[in-house]
């Protein structure tokens, strides 16, 4: 199983610190794949890193745009925008504990830090979203030449409680830019024979490091 480590930042971050120098600490994870398998163009690639703080998990994607962001014209920011995934998004799907997961929570943003949080549950060969799951998460992005850099903020909660150092769950990491099929980006590959990302099965392992991070005055 691939794996993901996250490190410890015991600096407070949130959405809004897109070039933190902390970032560079990240293990970098690579989005190079479509959700076949096959390889993406190298125009469509993007970069993801995690961290996790006291009061929250992190996820900062770094994108190549080298054609015309597909977002909506006037942006919702206050509260969730359905069908975000129509559009150009970036995407973490997390669950808690090892087991391949039954339950786990979808959390998108775009490029216009529009956003959308979802609770996940399959039950006898069904997925059921729940659309009122309010995880409290925030969103921020910055496009720049060539370059998309979306970020992500969600708050440890009941329904996802802050981890032990050390601990181990499950995670997969997707990107969707401009159209048709061939805009389905995964860093752990569904094999679906459409395009599809809630496969749980081929989700991989995020493991909460005991390392903590070396303070650069970070970006709140």
């Amino acid at each position: 199983m691939s794996s993901i480590e996250a490190l410890y930042s015991t600096a407070e971050l949130t959405a809004n610190a897109l070039e933190d120098p902390v970032w560079s600490q990240a293990q970098p994870i690579q989005i190079t794949r479509k959700w076949s398998g096959e390889p993406a163009p190298a125009s469509r690639h993007a970069e993801a890193r995690i961290i996790w703080t006291h009061e929250s998990l992190i996820v900062r994607f770094v994108c190549r745009q080298d054609e015309p962001l597909t977002v909506n014209a006037n942006p919702q920011l206050r509260t969730k925008t359905l069908r975000l995934w129509d559009r150009d998004v970036c995407e973490i799907f997390v669950a808690p504990g090892l087991e391949t997961p039954q339950r786990y929570f979808e959390f998108q943003a775009s490029p216009a830090a529009e956003w959308i949080d979802i609770a996940i549950t399959f039950s006898a060969n069904r997925r059921e979203a729940d659309f009122e799951f309010e995880s409290g998460m925030t969103a921020a992005a910055r496009v720049g030449p060539s370059e998309v850099i979306i970020c992500m903020s969600i708050p440890w909660s009941e329904a996802i409680p802050k981890p032990e150092r050390g601990d181990r769950w499950r995670v997969n990491l997707f990107r969707c830019v401009g159209l048709g099929d061939e805009r389905y980006l995964a860093w752990q590959p569904t094999y679906s024979e459409v395009p599809n990302f809630h496969v749980p099965e081929v989700f991989g392992e995020l493991r909460f490091s005991a390392s903590e991070m070396r303070s650069e005055g970070s970006q709140r």
